[in-house]
């Protein structure tokens, strides 16, 4: 039994081969039509020649020897080459002595003889050899059959068709030389652009390749190298992100081991922890196990992203922000919400339209102190949140959807620098844009438009 190769490994041409063979295919069609133009207009001005002269000679005849008797004791030094005969309507001929009739004569030579045609021209074939026949009227009653071989037409045109085929043959080759010269030099450019993308590949060098040419060649090598420089920024960010996370999670995982070992100590030695202390070890160890949860959390939110736009779905951002509020509320209960919602129907990702506006909350209720007001609004498509916390700095709003990103006041508080940077993403990713200013109470406020309409 015979294994069947896989499909993968079915040969091909090459691209230079096959531009090779399509330019010699094009060649061979051009040579084809061409020689065959040529041979059938040789062959009919050949033929058309060779009536004629039958014609021309099968009258002079007739002029020199206007009577049937006289044509049929010709002698054949004057016929040449030529075979004659006379026939008459009553379908008899006759031919000079040597007895030699024209080859098959039939019904269009008889037709001339009884007036039914005015002339003949035709080709017989006799014992394998062809014979073109003419036969023009010789007095009333009688046709003159003049036939001569068409061997040296036919030679002639073999000829031709040798040469045809010999020239086209050599026009095939170098076509096919030409092509494929001009196909590797006009891909070797293409050659470059695929050693650079094996070295991608096989270093995960994304330094871009040297390209100076104008043409598709060269935006291909231009796009090339926007692909290289986009993979270069996200390796960057990819790279940024992991020092970012490592260093956020340091600080919790230093600390939670140091408590956990302050714990482990005490069970090892005599001295125990007082009991308030230990409280406050097991509450500190609890918060920071909370940290690390919400850190993993806002990672897997940015590495996810939002659904994309072919699953998103109608839906109420009024209804979204209000729900966000419901969660805010009961975490925040020491603060007053002041809420003003109109309906904007949206296209797009609930969930992640939802963790947006309650980071938006979050921040304001972290940096509200107790007993203030945040206000929430959504007014004609843009979602304002405003707190009456320390503000943000002119010089720190530029940054503060970065990840990681913690101006110097907020290094104190918990969080993980990310709630704010999961909210551009959302955002940017639903086609609207954010915003961040100084609320009425001279803390941080918060705009959001999302493009929608007023009904669903």
């Amino acid at each position: 039994m015979t294994a069947s190769s896989p499909r993968g490994e079915t040969h091909r041409l090459s691209l230079r081969a096959r531009i090779a063979v399509l330019a010699a295919a094009a060649v061979a069609i051009a040579v084809a039509v061409t020689t065959l133009g040529i041979y059938l207009t040789v062959r009919a001005q050949l033929y058309d020649q060779l009536d004629n002269d039958l014609i021309a000679r099968a009258e002079a005849v007739y002029r020199a020897a206007p009577n049937p008797e006289q044509i049929v004791v010709l002698p054949d030094d004057a016929l040449g080459d030529a075979r004659i005969a006379v026939v008459t309507a009553d379908r008899r001929a006759y031919s000079p002595k040597s007895g030699e009739l024209p080859p098959l004569l039939d019904d269009p030579e008889f037709a001339v003889a009884d007036g039914r045609s005015p002339q003949s021209v035709r080709t017989v074939t006799e014992d394998g050899q062809s014979y073109r026949v003419a036969t023009v009227p010789a007095g009333t009653g009688y046709a003159l059959v003049f036939a001569v071989s068409t061997e040296s037409v036919d030679d002639t045109l073999a000829y031709i068709g040798f040469v045809s085929l010999i020239v086209g043959l050599l026009g095939v080759v170098a076509a096919a030389t030409a092509g494929y010269g001009v196909a590797r030099a006009g891909l070797a450019p293409l050659r470059s652009l695929t050693a650079a993308t094996e070295r991608v590949a096989a270093t995960m060098d994304l330094t871009p390749i040297e390209s100076v040419r104008n043409d598709e060649i060269g935006r291909l090598a231009s796009s090339f190298n926007t692909m290289l420089n986009s993979l270069s920024a996200a390796r960057e960010r990819e790279r940024q992100l992991v020092a970012d996370a490592g260093h956020e999670l340091r600080t919790p995982l230093t600390s939670l081991r140091t408590n956990l070992d302050l714990l482990v100590q005490e069970g090892r030695s005599e001295q125990s922890i007082p009991t308030e202390d230990r409280a406050a070890l097991l509450t500190d160890v609890r918060e920071q196990i909370g940290e690390l949860g919400d850190l993993v959390d806002d990672l897997v939110q940015l590495s996810r992203g939002v659904e994309p736009s072919s699953a998103w779905e109608s839906l109420d951002l009024a209804v979204v922000a209000h729900d966000a509020l419901s969660r805010v509320r009961r975490r925040a209960r020491d603060l007053t919400f002041e809420v003003a919602l109109t309906p904007w129907w949206v296209n797009g990702d609930a969930a992640a339209l939802s963790r947006a506006v309650t980071n938006l909350l979050d921040n304001a209720v972290k940096w509200s102190s107790p007993g203030a007001t945040v206000i929430v609004q959504l007014h004609e498509g843009t979602l304002s949140v405003a707190d009456s916390g320390t503000g943000i700095a002119p010089e720190d709003r530029p940054h503060i959807f970065d990840r990681f990103y913690r101006a110097d006041g907020a290094r104190s508080q918990p969080g993980s620098g990310l709630g704010l940077a999961i909210v551009a993403q959302a955002v940017a990713q639903h086609g609207g844009t954010i915003s961040v200013g100084e609320s009425p109470a001279g803390g941080a406020r918060f705009d959001v438009a999302i493009p929608g309409t007023e009904k669903s």
